[in-house]
């Protein structure tokens, strides 16, 4: 089944993707920005825990052993997955020059296994029917209204505001300004990296600043507590021409305002007015449709270098559709085929396909393109002898781990090591791993740098504090070394200013990047993390749903205190996801009688009593037990459950606490039994020891013994060292375990 889902910004495309993903055993969802996609990942991992999503992006891979649920950017999806949904945001960008023909290909051949689902603007209407005529296409309308607000001067612009400009030189003047006029701005620009944008934008979203200076980065998905959105320009530079926004364009970045069933607004910085005719689009959200998208030949010829540029030029047999024969991978190809070493190389289809590979490799430093052709031919000829040579790659992240220099020049060195972040995330080096973990170190090192500096640019240095009734300015700490002689002396400052001490951003950042195995949780459900207390786990919404609070002594700015619980929310359903990975590891391979099974196991952590499952457990199929027995499940006659052993079983008695009022205290270490005269038969159940007649027994010593007494009676005293209880209490054990 195709569906797509079309409409404005703001009618929850891409939540509801999510969420229906979720109803499916197995999804991926491609979105257009890397920034996005580690949005996406965040919530998913919320939701479900890090254990069962991944998150491919061409310069980042987070593949767990076994994940449920992808998220990729567009370009990054794995061609050869299989999964139960497939979903693409943004369709629209079918359209767009350089990338086009890539979401054009996803629309004509990726699929989901039961489901698909396209999401986008309504402008790509036409083209969808055009092209996939058996979708079911549904128009969503928008949450809330968009108006327009006219033109203010910088003076006028409101609180929670976000200005757009198109370059980082205009992004930054527009920041100084709004400094020196109401104390501090958050930016964002493309070229930042996800953790530097991140800190910027928990920034704007704690109320620690009011205003966003941005380029068109936030136009695609980006949830921002945005109320109006302001233009500073309305011309851009595309990469190949300065031209005007079209009206759609300029839609999708003004409906960033105003989220869910808040209205927004949008304007422009005085003396700069929207046409009247822009102006009516985009509040009726009406623009002209798409008649065309971008098209790339997939049926390519790798016999030698011009066979393969000819195949790239191949025209498409639809009108619909229009040839991309300028994009950087073909005119890096191009330039190489003149290469002589590069052309006596390339003598067969192996070597032109690696070839193709590494012109692929994205300009992310956006010198002359010379330069990066350089960069590619050398990338060639050391990959035609074999992987590359880690002395020479060490040597080149080397050259960028300086977190020294202005904004300019560490925004430049993050560019340069996202091109060797996706080279370290190709199957080019012998230790790709070790490579792929130095240049994230390294981005985060630079990327905290760059934090740093756009902070102490762009946000004044001063925090109010209310003083004798009256509220006052206090100059902030400047962030200094911690291993500088007078670091004390700072943090000490900023105690007293009332600000979190200079080092705890930096030991937030390591803890929200911080791998799961990192995190430990003792038997009350304390989290710790560098052997310091930071949070504990309390009851959530569900058995399966702990939540989190955050320990009182931390002491972080309202930012990083969100994101910090947002990744220890995720660690959090990591503990259900290891106690429950055996069964959602199989889930898949079942048909409806083994997936009931399976579900009633997960909503009582694993164990169930079988006549509450008995109807699934009739119509399983010999090789579904087989499925679930091979994934350690006990099929009982009388209990049906997955064993549980050492830390499984000290955090399912945690779960049970945390959740259920009535849970008992924790079994002493090799019980297999206990009274449960007060407890909450639930409880018992979810810790894997189910109640017999105000007796919890645990599941597998209550299914020996029920295989017991069924071939032949027994007296209690034989019984009781079994069930762990006084012989008085036999009998009703017995007659319970027999009525199941």
């Amino acid at each position: 089944m195709i569906t797509a889902l079309l409409g404005p910004t703001n009618t929850g495309k891409t939540h509801r993707a999510i969420e229906r993903m979720l109803e499916h055993d197995s999804g991926v969802i491609g979105v257009p920005l890397r920034l996005l996609a580690r949005e996406v990942y965040d919530k998913l991992t919320a939701r479900v825990g890090e254990r069962r999503v991944a998150l491919v992006t061409g310069e980042e891979k987070r593949v767990p052993a076994q994940p449920s649920y992808w998220v990729c950017t567009v370009e990054a999806m794995p061609p050869d997955l299989s999964v139960d949904f497939l979903a693409i945001d943004e369709v629209q960008l079918a359209a767009h020059d350089q990338r086009g023909h890539v979401f054009t290909d996803r629309l004509l051949r990726a699929r989901g296994k039961k489901e698909t689902w396209f999401l986008g603007a309504e402008t790509i209407r036409p083209v969808i029917q055009r092209l996939v005529p058996d979708a079911h296409l549904a128009r969503l309308p928008r949450l809330s209204r968009l108006t327009s607000a006219g033109a203010n001067s910088l003076a006028g612009v409101p609180a929670r505001s976000a200005l757009v400009a198109f370059s980082a030189e205009k992004v930054f003047e527009l920041a100084e300004r709004i400094r020196a006029r109401k104390g501090g701005a958050a930016v964002v620009l493309g070229v930042l990296s996800p953790r530097t944008r991140n800190a910027q934008v928990a920034m704007y979203q704690s109320g620690e600043v009011d205003y966003l200076v941005a380029t068109d980065a936030i136009g695609m998905g980006l949830n921002l507590d945005v109320r109006h959105v302001a233009f500073a320009a309305i011309r851009k530079f595309d990469g190949r021409e300065a031209r005007e926004l079209d009206p759609a364009e300029v839609g999708q970045i003004a409906g960033r305002a105003g989220r869910h069933t808040r209205d927004g607004t949008f304007g422009t910085l005085a003396p700069l007015e929207l046409p009247r005719d822009v102006i009516r689009a985009v509040e009726s959200h009406r623009f002209s449709p798409i008649t065309h998208v971008r098209w790339r030949s997939a049926d390519l010829d790798f016999s030698g270098i011009d066979a393969l540029i000819s195949s790239l030029r191949t025209r498409p047999d639809q009108d619909v559709l229009r040839l991309d024969d300028s994009g950087e991978d073909l005119a890096a190809l191009v330039a190489l085929a003149s290469f002589p070493e590069v052309r006596e190389r390339a003598g067969g289809p192996e070597a032109v396909r690696l070839l193709w590979d590494v012109c692929r490799v994205p300009d992310y430093r956006k010198l002359l393109f010379e330069s990066h052709v350089a960069l590619l031919a050398m990338l060639f000829v050391q990959l035609v002898e074999g992987p590359l040579d880690p002395l020479h790659v060490e040597a080149r992240i080397r050259e960028i781990d300086d977190e020294r220099g202005d904004i300019d020049t560490l925004t430049a060195r993050l560019s340069a090591i996202r091109t060797w972040s996706y080279v370290a995330n190709q199957p080019w080096l012998r230790d790709a791993r070790r490579f792929q973990e130095s240049t994230r170190e390294v981005e985060d090192r630079l990327s905290d740098a760059l934090h740093a500096k756009l902070v102490q640019r762009f946000v004044e240095r001063t925090s109010k504090r209310v003083v004798g009734g009256r509220a006052i300015e206090v100059p902030r700490a400047p962030r200094v070394d911690p291993s500088h002689p007078f670091a004390r002396l700072a943090s000490l400052r900023a105690e007293l200013a009332g600000e979190p001490p200079p080092a705890a951003e930096d030991w937030a950042e390591r803890l929200i990047d911080a791998p799961h195995a990192a995190f430990a949780i003792d038997a009350r459900g304390g989290i710790s993390f560098d052997g310091r207390h930071v949070a504990t786990l309390i009851r959530g919404a569900t058995l399966l749903t702990p939540d989190v609070r955050l320990s009182s002594a931390l002491e972080l700015a309202p930012g990083a205190r969100s994101r910090v619980l947002r990744r220890l929310v995720a660690v959090a359903r990591d503990v259900v996801d290891d106690l429950l990975a055996p069964l959602r590891a199989v889930v898949g391979d079942l048909a409806a009688p083994g997936r009931g099974i399976v579900y009633q196991l997960e909503q009582s952590l694993g164990t169930v009593l079988s006549r509450d499952a008995r109807a699934q457990l009739d119509a399983a199929a010999e090789d579904e037990r087989r499925a679930l027995a091979a994934a350690g499940v006990r099929l009982g006659r009388c209990v049906t459950f997955l064993p549980s052993r050492g830390d499984a079983q000290l955090r399912r008695v945690l779960l049970a606490t945390l959740f259920f009022e009535g849970a008992p205290g924790a079994p002493r270490p090799g019980a297999v039994s206990f009274s449960a005269h007060r407890a909450d038969p639930r409880a018992c159940l979810a810790m894997g020891f189910p109640v017999f007649a105000r007796r919890a027994v645990r599941a597998d010593v209550a299914e020996a013994v029920y295989g017991l007494v069924k071939e032949s009676p027994r007296p209690p005293q034989a019984l009781a060292s079994r069930l762990g209880c006084p012989a008085r209490e036999v009998p009703a054990v017995v007659d319970a375990l027999l009525a199941e």
